[in-house]
Protein backbone atom coordinates (compact mmCIF):
# COMPACT_ATOMS: atom_id res chain seq x y z
CA UNK A 1 0.00 0.00 0.00
CA UNK A 2 1.17 3.56 -0.53
CA UNK A 3 3.34 5.12 2.17
CA UNK A 4 1.44 8.50 3.36
CA UNK A 5 3.28 11.10 5.04
CA UNK A 6 0.90 12.36 8.12
CA UNK A 7 0.08 14.96 10.71
CA UNK A 8 3.56 15.69 12.97
CA UNK A 9 5.58 14.24 10.09
CA UNK A 10 4.06 16.58 6.98
CA UNK A 11 5.77 20.07 7.44
CA UNK A 12 9.38 18.65 8.57
CA UNK A 13 9.29 16.25 5.81
CA UNK A 14 7.95 18.88 3.17
CA UNK A 15 10.01 21.27 3.83
CA UNK A 16 13.20 18.78 3.53
CA UNK A 17 11.12 17.52 -0.27
CA UNK A 18 11.35 21.26 -0.71
CA UNK A 19 14.39 22.40 -0.35
CA UNK A 20 16.25 19.40 -2.92
CA UNK A 21 13.06 19.77 -5.33
CA UNK A 22 13.80 21.52 -8.67
CA UNK A 23 10.88 23.52 -10.27
CA UNK A 24 12.12 22.31 -13.65
CA UNK A 25 12.37 18.98 -13.26
CA UNK A 26 11.49 16.54 -16.59
CA UNK A 27 11.43 13.14 -17.26
CA UNK A 28 14.46 11.33 -17.25
CA UNK A 29 15.57 7.46 -17.35
CA UNK A 30 17.58 8.26 -14.55
CA UNK A 31 14.61 8.71 -12.09
CA UNK A 32 11.36 9.57 -11.38
CA UNK A 33 10.07 13.29 -10.76
CA UNK A 34 8.43 14.09 -7.61
CA UNK A 35 5.07 15.27 -6.85
CA UNK A 36 4.47 16.70 -3.70
CA UNK A 37 0.65 16.16 -3.37
CA UNK A 38 -1.26 17.56 -0.20
CA UNK A 39 -4.23 16.11 0.33
CA UNK A 40 -6.90 15.04 2.62
CA UNK A 41 -6.65 11.98 4.99
CA UNK A 42 -10.37 11.10 3.60
CA UNK A 43 -8.62 10.49 0.01
CA UNK A 44 -6.17 8.64 1.02
CA UNK A 45 -7.90 6.38 4.24
CA UNK A 46 -10.75 5.40 1.41
CA UNK A 47 -7.83 3.90 -0.79
CA UNK A 48 -8.67 6.01 -3.78
CA UNK A 49 -4.86 7.25 -4.50
CA UNK A 50 -3.89 3.51 -3.74
CA UNK A 51 -5.92 2.77 -6.65
CA UNK A 52 -5.90 5.59 -9.12
CA UNK A 53 -1.78 6.79 -8.67
CA UNK A 54 0.04 4.33 -9.94
CA UNK A 55 -1.43 5.19 -13.53
CA UNK A 56 0.04 8.94 -13.32
CA UNK A 57 3.21 7.53 -12.04
CA UNK A 58 3.68 5.81 -15.15
CA UNK A 59 2.71 7.72 -17.41
CA UNK A 60 4.65 10.84 -16.03
CA UNK A 61 7.89 8.33 -14.53
CA UNK A 62 6.95 10.29 -11.75
CA UNK A 63 6.52 9.66 -8.09
CA UNK A 64 3.93 11.30 -5.73
CA UNK A 65 4.51 11.93 -2.76
CA UNK A 66 1.10 11.99 -0.37
CA UNK A 67 1.02 14.27 2.55
CA UNK A 68 -2.31 13.22 3.56
CA UNK A 69 -4.03 15.80 6.81
CA UNK A 70 -6.64 18.09 7.04
CA UNK A 71 -7.91 20.60 4.23
CA UNK A 72 -6.50 23.64 6.45
CA UNK A 73 -3.04 21.95 6.66
CA UNK A 74 -2.71 21.61 3.40
CA UNK A 75 -3.60 24.56 2.06
CA UNK A 76 -0.92 25.79 4.41
CA UNK A 77 1.34 23.88 3.09
CA UNK A 78 0.26 24.71 -0.49
CA UNK A 79 0.76 28.58 1.37
CA UNK A 80 4.50 28.04 2.24
CA UNK A 81 5.04 26.63 -1.11
CA UNK A 82 5.95 23.04 0.45
CA UNK A 83 3.82 21.23 -1.89
CA UNK A 84 3.56 21.33 -5.79
CA UNK A 85 -0.38 20.53 -5.57
CA UNK A 86 -3.28 20.22 -3.66
CA UNK A 87 -6.37 17.99 -3.41
CA UNK A 88 -9.03 19.55 -0.85
CA UNK A 89 -12.30 19.78 -0.30
CA UNK A 90 -13.63 23.12 1.75
CA UNK A 91 -14.55 25.65 -1.29
CA UNK A 92 -14.43 28.61 0.89
CA UNK A 93 -11.01 27.89 2.06
CA UNK A 94 -9.88 27.06 -1.72
CA UNK A 95 -11.46 30.17 -2.80
CA UNK A 96 -9.15 32.28 -0.55
CA UNK A 97 -6.04 30.13 -1.56
CA UNK A 98 -6.76 30.95 -4.80
CA UNK A 99 -7.44 34.96 -4.25
CA UNK A 100 -4.56 35.05 -1.77
CA UNK A 101 -1.78 33.72 -4.80
CA UNK A 102 -0.85 30.55 -3.58
CA UNK A 103 -2.85 28.72 -5.89
CA UNK A 104 -3.82 28.97 -9.94
CA UNK A 105 -6.69 26.81 -12.06
CA UNK A 106 -8.81 25.42 -9.18
CA UNK A 107 -10.44 22.37 -11.35
CA UNK A 108 -13.52 20.04 -9.94
CA UNK A 109 -12.70 16.37 -9.23
CA UNK A 110 -15.14 14.61 -7.49
CA UNK A 111 -17.67 15.09 -4.77
CA UNK A 112 -19.38 12.56 -2.04
CA UNK A 113 -21.35 13.37 1.10
CA UNK A 114 -21.26 13.71 4.72
CA UNK A 115 -23.43 11.66 6.83
CA UNK A 116 -22.98 11.64 10.50
CA UNK A 117 -22.66 7.66 12.04
CA UNK A 118 -23.33 6.80 15.52
CA UNK A 119 -23.88 4.05 18.14
CA UNK A 120 -26.41 1.46 17.11
CA UNK A 121 -28.07 2.12 20.46
CA UNK A 122 -28.67 5.68 19.25
CA UNK A 123 -29.07 7.29 22.69
CA UNK A 124 -30.01 10.47 21.35
CA UNK A 125 -32.56 9.21 18.99
CA UNK A 126 -30.97 10.86 15.87
CA UNK A 127 -31.66 8.14 13.36
CA UNK A 128 -33.48 9.35 10.35
CA UNK A 129 -33.85 12.80 10.97
CA UNK A 130 -33.86 14.39 7.93
CA UNK A 131 -30.95 17.75 8.28
CA UNK A 132 -27.94 17.27 10.22
CA UNK A 133 -28.62 20.41 12.04
CA UNK A 134 -31.58 18.83 13.82
CA UNK A 135 -29.22 15.78 14.42
CA UNK A 136 -26.97 17.13 16.20
CA UNK A 137 -29.10 19.82 18.11
CA UNK A 138 -30.50 16.66 19.47
CA UNK A 139 -27.22 15.27 20.24
CA UNK A 140 -26.00 18.00 22.22
CA UNK A 141 -29.75 18.33 24.11
CA UNK A 142 -29.03 14.60 25.04
CA UNK A 143 -25.63 15.38 25.58
CA UNK A 144 -24.70 12.51 24.06
CA UNK A 145 -20.75 11.71 23.20
CA UNK A 146 -19.90 13.36 19.86
CA UNK A 147 -16.52 12.96 18.60
CA UNK A 148 -15.08 16.03 16.52
CA UNK A 149 -12.00 15.60 14.20
CA UNK A 150 -10.91 19.38 15.67
CA UNK A 151 -7.95 19.14 13.27
CA UNK A 152 -8.93 22.16 10.23
CA UNK A 153 -10.18 19.89 8.08
CA UNK A 154 -12.70 20.24 5.34
CA UNK A 155 -14.97 17.64 7.34
CA UNK A 156 -13.93 19.46 10.50
CA UNK A 157 -15.03 22.78 8.73
CA UNK A 158 -18.34 21.59 7.51
CA UNK A 159 -19.20 19.87 11.23
CA UNK A 160 -18.66 23.65 12.69
CA UNK A 161 -20.61 25.30 10.38
CA UNK A 162 -24.05 22.53 11.48
CA UNK A 163 -23.44 23.76 14.95
CA UNK A 164 -23.79 27.03 13.81
CA UNK A 165 -27.15 26.39 12.09
CA UNK A 166 -28.10 24.48 14.92
CA UNK A 167 -27.52 27.36 17.52
CA UNK A 168 -25.25 24.90 19.42
CA UNK A 169 -21.37 25.89 20.47
CA UNK A 170 -19.94 22.93 21.88
CA UNK A 171 -16.96 22.83 24.08
CA UNK A 172 -14.79 20.29 25.80
CA UNK A 173 -15.97 21.59 28.77
CA UNK A 174 -19.24 20.12 28.72
CA UNK A 175 -17.71 16.39 29.12
CA UNK A 176 -19.80 14.83 26.01
CA UNK A 177 -17.70 16.37 23.28
CA UNK A 178 -14.55 15.44 22.22
CA UNK A 179 -11.85 17.28 19.82
CA UNK A 180 -9.49 15.06 19.22
CA UNK A 181 -7.17 16.66 16.53
CA UNK A 182 -6.82 13.18 14.06
CA UNK A 183 -7.83 12.35 10.74
CA UNK A 184 -11.15 11.08 9.57
CA UNK A 185 -9.78 7.23 10.14
CA UNK A 186 -8.64 7.68 13.91
CA UNK A 187 -11.76 9.60 14.32
CA UNK A 188 -14.34 6.82 13.20
CA UNK A 189 -11.99 3.97 15.40
CA UNK A 190 -12.50 6.48 18.19
CA UNK A 191 -15.71 7.15 17.78
CA UNK A 192 -16.08 3.34 17.30
CA UNK A 193 -14.32 2.70 21.30
CA UNK A 194 -16.41 5.69 22.58
CA UNK A 195 -19.95 4.77 21.20
CA UNK A 196 -20.35 8.21 20.03
CA UNK A 197 -21.66 10.24 17.14
CA UNK A 198 -19.50 11.67 14.88
CA UNK A 199 -19.34 13.23 11.57
CA UNK A 200 -17.89 11.42 8.76
CA UNK A 201 -17.59 11.59 4.73
CA UNK A 202 -19.36 8.44 3.00
CA UNK A 203 -15.95 7.17 1.27
CA UNK A 204 -14.01 6.98 4.46
CA UNK A 205 -16.74 5.15 6.33
CA UNK A 206 -17.53 2.65 3.52
CA UNK A 207 -13.70 1.68 3.52
CA UNK A 208 -13.55 1.61 6.98
CA UNK A 209 -16.98 0.09 8.48
CA UNK A 210 -16.42 -3.47 8.61
CA UNK A 211 -13.97 -2.18 11.38
CA UNK A 212 -16.82 -0.31 13.16
CA UNK A 213 -19.35 -2.93 14.49
CA UNK A 214 -20.21 -0.50 17.07
CA UNK A 215 -21.17 2.40 14.42
CA UNK A 216 -23.90 2.78 11.82
CA UNK A 217 -24.41 5.56 9.65
CA UNK A 218 -28.08 7.10 11.17
CA UNK A 219 -28.47 10.53 9.20
CA UNK A 220 -27.73 10.43 5.44
CA UNK A 221 -28.96 7.47 4.17
CA UNK A 222 -27.70 4.06 2.57
CA UNK A 223 -26.04 5.97 -0.04
CA UNK A 224 -25.84 9.67 -1.61
CA UNK A 225 -29.00 9.31 -3.52
CA UNK A 226 -31.08 8.75 -0.27
CA UNK A 227 -29.29 11.94 1.86
CA UNK A 228 -32.30 14.30 2.39
CA UNK A 229 -30.30 17.22 3.11
CA UNK A 230 -28.52 18.33 0.51
CA UNK A 231 -25.94 20.46 2.58
CA UNK A 232 -24.23 17.72 2.96
CA UNK A 233 -22.62 17.57 -0.37
CA UNK A 234 -18.73 16.96 -0.19
CA UNK A 235 -17.10 18.82 -3.50
CA UNK A 236 -13.28 18.38 -3.82
CA UNK A 237 -11.03 20.31 -6.02
CA UNK A 238 -7.49 20.10 -7.33
CA UNK A 239 -5.04 22.91 -7.44
CA UNK A 240 -1.73 23.67 -8.67
CA UNK A 241 0.62 26.12 -5.91
CA UNK A 242 1.30 29.10 -7.71
CA UNK A 243 5.11 29.11 -9.39
CA UNK A 244 4.94 33.14 -9.79
CA UNK A 245 4.71 32.83 -5.45
CA UNK A 246 6.24 30.06 -4.97
CA UNK A 247 9.08 29.15 -7.80
CA UNK A 248 10.25 25.65 -6.50
CA UNK A 249 7.43 24.28 -7.02
CA UNK A 250 7.03 21.74 -9.80
CA UNK A 251 4.01 23.49 -12.25
CA UNK A 252 4.76 21.53 -15.21
CA UNK A 253 4.26 18.52 -13.38
CA UNK A 254 1.38 19.56 -11.07
CA UNK A 255 -0.38 21.00 -13.97
CA UNK A 256 0.09 17.76 -15.68
CA UNK A 257 -1.58 15.98 -12.61
CA UNK A 258 -4.20 18.00 -12.27
CA UNK A 259 -5.35 17.66 -16.34
CA UNK A 260 -4.82 13.75 -15.28
CA UNK A 261 -7.12 14.20 -12.95
CA UNK A 262 -9.91 15.50 -14.36
CA UNK A 263 -9.37 13.77 -18.00
CA UNK A 264 -12.44 11.62 -18.60
CA UNK A 265 -10.42 7.98 -18.49
CA UNK A 266 -9.37 8.87 -14.84
CA UNK A 267 -13.09 10.15 -13.88
CA UNK A 268 -14.28 6.65 -15.25
CA UNK A 269 -11.62 5.02 -12.91
CA UNK A 270 -12.85 7.16 -10.18
CA UNK A 271 -16.52 6.46 -10.55
CA UNK A 272 -16.09 3.01 -10.91
CA UNK A 273 -13.75 2.76 -7.12
CA UNK A 274 -15.84 0.93 -4.68
CA UNK A 275 -18.67 -0.46 -6.68
CA UNK A 276 -17.51 -4.10 -6.58
CA UNK A 277 -16.90 -3.73 -2.96
CA UNK A 278 -19.71 -1.75 -1.99
CA UNK A 279 -22.22 -1.54 -4.78
CA UNK A 280 -21.39 1.99 -4.76
CA UNK A 281 -18.78 4.83 -5.21
CA UNK A 282 -16.99 6.32 -2.81
CA UNK A 283 -16.75 9.35 -4.80
CA UNK A 284 -18.48 10.88 -7.65
CA UNK A 285 -17.28 12.11 -10.68
CA UNK A 286 -17.73 16.11 -11.53
CA UNK A 287 -14.86 16.95 -14.37
CA UNK A 288 -15.94 19.45 -16.94
CA UNK A 289 -14.77 16.49 -19.18
CA UNK A 290 -16.85 13.72 -17.26
CA UNK A 291 -19.93 16.27 -17.01
CA UNK A 292 -19.21 16.44 -21.20
CA UNK A 293 -19.47 12.77 -21.72
CA UNK A 294 -22.37 12.25 -19.34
Amino acid sequence: MRRSICLGLAVCLTLILSACASPTQTPTTAGPQILRLATTTSTDDSGLLDAILPDFEARYNAEVQVIAVGTGQALELGAQGDVDVVLVHARASEDRFIADGDGLNRLDVMYNDFVIVGPTTDPAGIAGTATAKAALAQVAAQAAAFVSRGDDSGTHSKEKSIWSAAGVTPTVDSGWYFSIGQGMGETLLFANEKQAYTLSDRGTWLAQQAGLSNLAVLVGGAAIDANQDKALLNPYGVIPVNPAKHPRVNFALATHFADWLTSLEVQEMIADYGQDRFGQPLFYPSSPAWLAAH
